[in-house]
């Protein structure tokens, strides 16, 4: 995520030289590509950490810091 991005709320995700951005709320991609096991990976992370990352979105609209999010264990 980056400070004051645009909507709608997203993450930025690169891969082995690849980049994508997805949708928080639809988990979805919105532009890029990534491998399908990379792709279905984060599908899985952001599935977990929807919540958070909501919270996290909200933080960086407001310029506040973002802390971390678990990795998939």
């Amino acid at each position: 995520m980056y400070f004051g991005d645009h909507s709608p709320p997203h993450i930025h995700a690169e891969y082995s030289g690849r980049s994508a951005v997805i949708d928080i709320r639809t988990v979805s991609l919105i532009s890029g590509s990534l491998p399908p096991r990379a792709m279905g990976l984060i599908t899985e992370w952001m599935l977990l950490h929807q919540d958070e990352l909501r919270e996290m979105w909200k933080r960086a609209e407001d310029l506040e810091p973002l802390g971390k999010i678990a990795p998939l264990s």
